[in-house]
């Protein structure tokens, strides 16, 4: 096998590398290797000298031309790393795209730490650190949704050891490290893998540090086939740290000893008690090698769960394990599923829901959000969505639960289910029961789901199902799935049957707020920022109050005895003045949806759907209706959708095209309808056709049911002119599949 696999050149075709620093040393065998392997490459060099200071472009430029003497394809980027945008678009520009990083850029300001200036620690943070930053930060989405990419950190022996008179050099290739670290897990799940090296070569970075004979022996040439081999899309190594220099390669990890407890049950821990204690605490025979943060926390949890004096949780008593080797997290976790959370009261008047109402964006420039505004109409309702709000006050009892070690400053809301069992009290107390329905384990998180059922009296009105992820606390090998999931559904592919959209205020997570959800994240910018937003975003749950909303007034009339139930996952954060932009596709009586920011066609709403009752021909078309009589054909259209319901997929497959009857009374249009048989599982709707009618056919009502009763032939209809035909007029004989004992068409 080894000898097969070794035939097997490592190339790199139709890749594009950006490797900095590329003017000379170890980027430029880098760039040379990579081209020579088939890839693009954007070779970037400022062109300053060894302490940052200067400007050339005669460095990369060297580089290019050497490429391309040999046959390669390469581009030359000028910019400093600290542009990374720039670099980045450099290469974008030439190739239309970005594979592979190779942060390698880097100065030296070497000084006893007592010497080091302001300036010489700056500068060198910036080139390394900040720089390796910049660069990478410039090309991550266009790797996550490309889903692939390679990303090279270089850290230095001097960061990982220390080294005398580099303080600040030594800071930043650790920070480096980190840096890395943290990008392997992030870019796990977009195929983005990123690896650190420590390399040893001849360099003038290492030029005044190592005498020419060992200099020599350590050649750029000897270093860069490890970096070619990590960006490789056959390699798999990923979050990892290589020494390499001189030919030698070796992969470093983490060791930590075993360790002490150095607290007893019911007694201070002290000073002295460490002091005893260091000898073990300092033991590295039969040292462990944990792999991240959580098997240092579970390596403690367990030390803590077999030690029958210590309680891992004051508050349930010492965890009693059959075995050494059973994850106390895992078992306080599984403790915590069926949990209880202690009853929720909500009292309201009318002024809630109105409040609810105007937080998701209804107005009273449209005359049917009135029946949601204005308590004395005599319509007025609660919208569906109001159900999330009695409930959402058991979100913030969580930490309650005994065995539910969760850092809740990390706790993301991923999902939401809410079902409706009969439209909800204008005001009133209602009281809701939570539980802890389950708990997942994701490895790179765990998935709390709490169910939340809402009683009014003794009637069940409402059932919630919140799914929150916690970041950073999956990996206590729990299960990943569970049957008590409200899945999300994927839309059909196909272009939406309708889209609706609304400019949400920039005032609207101020006003949502008020509804209850009181985090600071919608509101405060600095509390924003800390969170790694720009500026507050607005509640997911509001953007559902959006999504539903366009859904009950595109399908149901406003009409809230038709809605059912609706599911959402919130994939992306949305900035109040942005335009959401609901997408929606019916199937039956479910309608698939999902929810954009217009302005850059990010996708805030996935996997969502909200099901209604029946719907045969009631939706509205682009938010008009026809106010008008009776026809004798709507009997006909009644039928129709009848038919459509009961083998609708059939008909798709056999008839294949879309249908518009424009329905004319005394010279003008009366009704339109439409006949989708492309689409889906089939359906009629009432108005003109959403996407493009391959047939389209005008007469009056009263010629279409003399035609329909086999009074009047079709083709005399067709040719006297009572009968318009648009459109591909062979697809006409296809509708005896649909009108079969009602027409002869």
């Amino acid at each position: 096998m080894a000898g097969i696999m070794s035939a097997v050149p490592l190339l790199f075709d139709r890749k594009v590398v950006l490797v900095t620093g590329a003017g000379g040393g170890l980027g430029r065998a880098y760039a040379l290797l990579f081209a020579e392997r088939g890839a693009s490459v954007v070779v970037n060099d400022l062109g300053g000298d060894i302490k940052g200071g200067g400007k050339s472009s005669s460095a990369a430029d060297r580089v290019v031309e050497e490429i391309r003497a040999k046959g390669g394809n390469a581009v030359a980027s000028y910019d400093s790393v600290e542009e990374g945008e720039k670099i980045v678009q450099t290469a974008l520009d030439a190739y239309g795209k970005i594979d592979i990083i190779v942060n390698n850029a880097g100065i030296l300001r070497d000084r006893s730490f007592a010497r080091i200036s302001d300036l010489d620690w700056d500068l060198i943070q910036r080139v390394h650190l900040r720089g390796s930053f910049k660069v990478t930060r410039a090309a991550w989405n266009h790797m996550k949704n490309q889903k692939y990419g390679r990303i090279i950190m270089t850290a230095s022996t001097s960061g990982i050891y220390g080294n005398f008179g580099q303080a600040n050099y030594s800071a930043a290739k650790l920070g480096l490290l980190g840096l890395a670290n943290t990008l392997a897990i992030e870019g796990r799940k977009y195929n983005i893998q990123c690896n650190t090296i420590a390399p040893t070569a001849g360099s003038r970075l290492t030029q005044t540090i190592l005498p020419q004979d060992i200099l020599d022996a350590f050649k750029p040439e000897f270093v860069a086939p490890l970096v070619v081999w990590l960006c490789h899309e056959s390699c798999q190594e990923n979050g990892s740290l290589f020494e390499v220099g001189a030919g030698w390669i070796g992969k470093l990890r983490w060791e930590r000893t075993l360790g002490a407890i150095v607290r007893q049950k019911n007694q201070q821990m002290t000073p002295e008690a460490v002091r005893d204690n260091w000898e073990q605490i300092c033991d590295f025979d039969n040292a462990i090698k944990p792999k991240s943060y959580q098997d240092t926390f579970y390596e403690v949890l367990n030390k803590l769960g077999t030690n029958q004096e210590i309680s891992t949780n004051p508050t349930s008593g010492p965890v009693q394990t059959s075995t050494s080797n059973v994850n106390p997290f895992f078992l306080m976790q599984v403790e915590a599923i069926g949990k209880k959370m202690p009853s929720i009261v909500y009292t309201y008047t009318h002024l809630q829901p109105i409040l609810y109402a105007l937080g998701v964006g209804m107005t009273t420039k449209d005359p049917d959000h009135l029946k949601f505004l204005f308590e004395r109409n005599e319509e007025f309702s609660c919208l569906p969505t109001f159900g999330v709000i009695p409930a959402q006050s058991g979100m913030f009892d969580l930490a309650s639960v005994p065995g539910l070690i969760i850092d809740f400053t990390k706790v993301l809301h991923g999902e939401q289910y809410l079902e409706l069992y009969k439209p909800l009290p204008t005001s009133g107390t209602l009281k809701s029961e939570c539980t802890i329905a389950d708990i997942l384990d994701k490895g790179s998180g765990a998935v709390i789901l709490v169910d939340i059922h809402t009683y009014n009296g003794g009637d069940l009105v409402c059932y919630n199902q919140f799914s929150l992820f916690a970041v950073g606390a999956g990996g206590f090998g729990g299960k990943r799935m569970s049957d008590k999931v409200k899945v999300i559904v994927h839309p059909p592919n196909r272009p939406p049957d309708a889209v609706m959209s609304d400019v949400t205020s920039i005032n609207q997570a101020a006003l949502y707020r008020l509804n209850g959800d009181w985090n600071p994240l919608h509101i405060d910018p600095s509390f924003a920022a800390v969170g790694g937003f720009r500026q507050p975003i607005l509640h997911g749950l509001c953007s559902m109050g959006f999504a539903a909303r366009h859904v009950l007034k595109q399908y149901a009339n406003n009409d809230v005895t038709k809605f059912k139930a609706i599911k959402v996952r919130f994939a992306k954060p949305v900035i109040p003045g942005q335009t959401l932009e609901t997408e929606m596709w019916k199937e039956g009586n479910r309608i698939h949806l999902q929810t954009k920011v217009k302005e850059n066609n990010e996708v805030v709403l996935t996997g969502a759907y909200v099901d209604l009752e029946d719907t045969v021909y009631k939706p509205r078309d682009n938010g008009t209706d026809m106010q008008r009589e009776e026809l004798q054909s709507d009997v006909v259209f009644t039928e129709i959708s009848r038919r459509i319901k009961d083998v609708g997929r059939e008909m798709v497959k056999k008839v294949n095209a879309i249908f518009q009857w424009d329905i004319t009374k005394e010279g003008r249009t009366a009704a339109q309808w439409t006949i989708d048989l492309k689409n889906g599982s089939g359906e009629l709707y009432q108005g003109a056709a959403r996407h493009q009618a391959d047939t389209t056919f005008t007469l009056s009502d009263e010629d279409f049911m003399q035609i329909v009763s086999g009074k009047l032939n079709p083709q005399k209809a067709f040719f006297s002119g009572k009968l318009n035909i648009k459109g591909n007029i062979m697809h006409s004989q296809k509708l005896e599949v649909i009108l079969k004992d009602y027409a002869k068409l």
